[in-house]
């Protein structure tokens, strides 16, 4: 009688199996990739605060509030042919009145960018149209995936250069806790532009190239340490017009005074990096320990029924099989012999 493994051992122990490779697969495989920066992005984070701006309408420095707007849009056929993270930015700052009219072009400054990055170390890449050329650092829409309590290189836009940002703590906004980072620039020149001499306090000069300078007192921004985004965030930057060679500031374009996201804007950058994060713990952390758990009870189980809870199967060719010959034999007399064994 030869004897079979159950239908049930089987399945428990190929379950386990295919469980602990499942586990395999998410912690070294999966989890690693799914730390990707996202490319079909739709973002709008929004700064406001009070300072100091140079109204165009009448040539004249004025007080009041201050919006920055930056709406960030992925391009996902660039990033689907490149292999990064290609992402469009533009970045309006408005006063009350420039705000009203919603036309980016009439705001009081407009800027546009590309930026493109590595999608797994969020290094800039050097390709798909990116604007300006060369950027550099480690952060500037977003922080890398698992955030480090260490400077890191922030770029600038306004700078054209990365600024270190050293780490301070960690805060909690919106009953998220993020990593703190902050930094400032002294004032550097940036460029320079073309303005009436009268405005620079060379009224005899009708045109004037005066030097673009570039300062911001205070940057501190809030990251999420699993996903690298920016939760909160806050600047206070100064932009100014000095003569060619002068040593002070003769017009004042703009000066923010801790220019902070908006709440709405603060709920909404917390609500996409907890989703963000729990999808990353979830094949990170949570998801292969138990599985690797349950496929390791499920092998043992099955493992051990297949080695004594076999079940016995009646062997298919008993019928056809001869005895071994320690029976009696019976042997068909021959007709007369017995008659004649008893004549005498």
């Amino acid at each position: 009688m030869r004897k079979t493994a159950s239908p049930l051992s089987l399945a428990l122990l190929g379950s386990g199996v295919f469980l602990l490779v499942l586990a395999a697969m998410l912690a070294w495989y999966v989890a690693p990739r799914a730390a990707r920066t996202p490319v079909d992005v739709d973002v709008t984070t929004v700064f406001t605060g009070t300072g100091r701006y140079f109204e165009t309408e009448d040539l004249e420095t004025r007080k009041g509030r201050i919006t920055v707007t930056r709406h960030v849009l992925g391009d996902v056929a660039a990033s689907e042919r490149s292999g990064q993270a290609v992402w469009n930015v533009s970045t309006t700052v408005d006063s009350p009145r420039t705000l009203r009219l919603k036309d980016p072009r009439k705001a009081l400054l407009w800027t546009t960018g590309r930026w493109v990055t590595d999608r797994r170390t969020n290094a800039p890449v050097h390709c798909c149209g990116e604007s300006p050329a060369h950027y550099e650092g480690e952060a500037y829409l977003k922080f890398p995936f698992d955030v480090q309590r260490r400077t890191y290189r922030w770029w600038d836009d306004t700078l054209q250069a990365a600024v270190p940002l050293a780490y301070t703590g960690t805060r909690r906004v919106a009953g998220h806790q993020g990593y703190v980072f902050t930094g400032s620039v002294p004032p550097a020149r940036t460029g320079s532009r073309q303005v009436p001499g009268k405005l620079v306090g060379r009224p005899k000069q009708p045109q004037i190239q005066a030097e673009e300078w570039y300062a911001n007192a205070g940057i501190e921004l809030v990251v999420d340490r699993r996903t690298g985004r920016i939760i909160d965030a806050s600047v206070s930057p100064r932009r100014t017009l000095r003569v060619p060679g002068g040593q002070r500031d003769v017009v004042t374009l703009l000066d923010g005074r801790r220019l902070r996201f908006t709440p709405a804007t603060r709920r909404a950058q917390v609500a996409l990096a907890s989703a963000d994060a729990r999808k990353l713990r979830l094949v990170g952390e949570t998801v292969p320990p138990w599985t690797a758990g349950a496929g390791g009870v499920l092998a043992l189980a099955g493992a051990v029924l297949v080695a004594i809870g076999r079940r016995p199967r009646p062997d298919a060719a008993r019928g056809d099989e001869q005895p071994d010959g320690d029976g009696p034999e019976f042997v068909t007399p021959v007709s007369g012999q017995g008659t004649a064994r008893g004549e005498h």
